[in-house]
């Protein structure tokens, strides 16, 4: 074959290009390169290449043939021939007709006739490629204006033709006998439609309507959804989305149900240019009263230094956020608002917070409200002594209905100092202060159950410490790195108070938790309320093995000793006696294939565990295991839910799960179950699968909880969702 010879003609056959443009004095200038955002323009000319040209001056008719290229900003045509006649004003284009539109979407036709500047024209064969894959085909096509394509016989769908295959129907397609195209307002409406998967007919709707898939935000209609629930009876959802600008949007769902409701939900979202601010919030009839629900939150920037914020969360009951489905559901909903401020080392907030119970198992009236509450901190660069001064400061007033109500104002100050030895040696030394002083009302009701109904006090805790780190490195070659590391600490500090029948309240040391995590913490209690004194040593032997194949082994063992017994401390916590219980932990992860973490506290005498927790997981990605198991041999919040303590506080947690995953191409599938070995009964059962290719997502899940909630006795949940990407989604919900 002899190989074409490219004919690139910039103004010749100038009737040509003024007809197609409308222009008198097509002039010879380089191809325009403007945006595909560019107007079209009436006085802009035509260009185009082709490997043979022809014009017929008697008839008026201009033939390119061969690889022809014709352009005129900002569109462009390519086909096999393109014939204009001048008289008419009308270009046939024929073979492999492929017309590039500004936005990006690519039209291709067997063959087409347009007119004014590619603006107009009807097409036969017509196939769009979209954004997001998709892919628009229709027997015939009338282009108007360059905005609408009316379309007969379409075919839409996002899913690959089968390679092997071409003929064969896709998974999923929409089939109507007629659309309508408007690329201004990026939607594509259909009449007469039915839905095919896999060939066959599943759904038939006399009008259908999407926004075109380069549209991210389009307002119309949305998938409904649709179920059967124990306290809903059958149900139906309509979603409306709702463009409100460019900044802000909502979702307006209505639904209707046989036992409860009618109820209506909005979200509601806009951005500002210094901030967000979102609404979730429904209003419904439910159990023949109303009921309603507001999640809010927002967010604003006042200078570099200064942003405020806040988070509303409340609702009438927790009955009625579990019936419609409220997400975020739990049992205690955190209000707040806040204003905070960041600097060079140095970070401080002011908020208040409302907290309202769900659960039956916690009263509102005995839950704080936070009126308001300071924090300080800053953090200095290295300089005094080589080391960093860092102060801490605060001042809260909390208030309950049921309960009782504290003042409390707590500074810290510490010096801290890091260095290394000659012999690699890591030494740390810090010396700090904390205080605090208190006015509480009502200091004889939980959680503090004191001697006294008001009382005014307060305490300080000097506590000075070194720790030193020794760690020891053997490169053994084909065996990889190995690293022992003993730890040692001394800590000094006034003999501290066993808080029996002392004046302090307690707000933030409620939960008393030791592990490997705070035995070096020079306050082992969670918060300042409880400080702990006296003097004592802490030790632990850390090792890790960093293998040549990439697995890593890492472990570590410690307890800790003090001159004098600790009342403070609860009983069964592991740090009340002279000698701590011992705490470890262990990860081990080998491989890609398997990997466990463990974390352990032993009695230091029978060695009985105390504490134990693990989670580990195992095998390749297309059948992964996960197990879990934690346990503790007390529960120490419950020490302070009544004045004697509850019985519930001596109660072992002793609960695994287990569960496995896979994935295997487009599918995933996943079951898990959730056992209390104390009282040897389920917690939960869970099942699910999903599919998932370019077009499509299929995911359903099953649930079984069998504990409680304000006496329900447990609950079954079923729900399955069907994706059409760039279409909608669809689901089925059964409680």
């Amino acid at each position: 074959m002899r190989a074409p010879t490219r004919i690139l003609i910039i103004a010749g056959l100038a009737m040509l290009a003024a007809a197609l443009t409308g222009a008198e004095q097509p002039g010879a200038q380089p191809r325009p390169q403007s945006g595909p955002s560019a107007p079209i323009r009436q006085d802009q000319p035509a260009f185009y290449q082709a490997d043979q040209a022809e014009y017929d001056r008697e008839r008026g008719v201009a033939t390119l043939r061969g690889h022809v290229e014709l352009w005129q900003d900002p569109r462009m045509l390519l086909a096999d021939m393109v014939t204009y006649d001048r008289n008419t004003g009308v270009a046939i284009a024929k073979g492999h007709v492929v017309l590039l539109e500004p936005d990006g979407q690519t039209v291709f036709a067997d063959e087409a006739e347009l007119s004014e500047g590619m603006k107009q024209g009807v097409m036969a064969g017509m196939r769009a490629l979209l954004a997001e894959n998709g892919r628009l085909a229709a027997n015939g096509a009338r282009r108007i204006d360059g905005r609408i394509n009316e379309l007969t016989r379409v075919v839409y769908s996002t899913c690959d033709l089968c390679k092997d295959d071409p003929t064969k129907a896709p998974l999923w397609q929409i089939r109507a006998a007629e659309a309508v195209q408007d690329t201004d307002n990026k939607m594509i409406e259909y009449r007469d439609v039915v839905i095919d998967m896999f060939g066959f007919p599943v759904m038939w709707l006399p009008y259908l309507t999407h926004p075109d898939p380069s549209q991210k935000r389009a307002s119309g209609l949305l998938t409904p959804n649709f179920g059967l629930s124990r306290h809903l009876g059958a149900f139906f959802g309509q979603p409306y989305y709702w463009v409100i600008d460019a900044q802000s949007d909502a979702t307006i769902t209505p639904m209707v149900a046989t036992r409860n409701g009618p109820a209506v939900e909005v979200d509601y979202r806009r951005r500002f240019n210094d901030g967000m601010v979102s609404i979730n919030a429904s209003v419904a009839q439910f159990s023949g009263d109303p009921g309603a629900h507001v999640f809010a939150k927002g967010q604003f920037a006042i200078d570099e230094v200064w942003r405020w914020g806040f988070d509303l969360q409340r609702t009438t009951s927790l009955n009625y956020m579990r019936d419609f489905r409220i997400a975020g559901t739990q049992t205690v909903l955190t209000s707040q608002a806040y204003l905070e401020g960041f600097g060079q080392g140095a970070w401080t907030r002011i908020d208040t917070r409302a907290y309202q119970a769900l659960s039956t198992a916690v009263r509102s009236e005995k839950l704080p409200y936070v009126l308001p509450r300071y924090e300080y901190s800053f953090v200095s660069q290295p300089g005094w002594l080589g080391g960093r001064v860092s102060v801490d400061a605060g001042a809260f007033n909390i208030f309950r209905y049921s309960g009782t109500n504290t003042q409390r104002a707590n500074l810290g100050l510490a010096w801290e100092s890091n260095a290394v030895g000659r012999a690699g040696d890591v030494w740390n030394t810090r010396v700090q202060v904390e205080s605090a002083t208190y006015y509480a009302h009502l200091f004889d009701q939980q959680p503090n159950f004191g001697p006294k109904g008001t009382v005014t006090s307060a305490q300080a805790m000097p506590t000075a410490a070194v720790r030193l780190n020794l760690p020891f490195a053997r490169n053994g070659g084909g065996w990889g790195t190995q690293i022992l590391e003993p730890i040692g600490q001394v800590v000094v500090a006034p003999r501290g108070s066993t808080y029996r029948g002392a004046l302090i309240p307690n707000e933030d040391s409620l939960d008393q938790d030791f592990t490997d995590n705070n035995l070096f913490a020079l306050n082992r209690f969670p918060g300042i309320d409880r400080m702990e004194g006296g003097v004592r040593f802490n030790v632990a032997l850390h090792a890790a093995w960093f293998l040549p194949a990439g697995g890593t082994v890492d472990a570590l063992v410690g307890e800790g000793f003090r001159a004098r017994p600790d009342g403070a401390f609860l009983a069964e916590s592991g740090l009340e006696k002279t000698a701590s219980d011992i705490v470890s932990h262990l990860s081990y992860t080998p491989n890609k294939w398997f990997d466990i973490t463990t974390r352990q506290r032993f009695d230091n005498r029978s060695m009985k565990i105390r504490f134990a927790e693990a989670l580990a997981g195992y095998g390749p990605e297309w059948a992964r295991f996960s197990t879990g198991y934690t346990y503790s041999v007390t529960n120490p919040f419950y020490y302070f839910d009544t004045a004697g303590g509850s019985a519930l506080a001596t109660k072992p947690r002793n609960e695994a799960i287990a569960g496995v995953a896979t994935t295997y191409g487009p599918y995933r599938l996943h079951t898990s179950a959730r056992r209390d070995l104390q009282f040897n009964k389920m917690v939960s059962l869970a099942a699910g699968g999903s599919y998932e290719d370019e077009c499509f997502i299929f995911d359903l899940s099953l649930q079984r909880r069998y504990t409680s909630i304000n006496n329900d006795r447990g609950a079954s949940t079923v729900l399955f969702e069907i994706t059409f990407k760039t279409i909608g989604q669809f689901g089925f919900h059964a409680l």
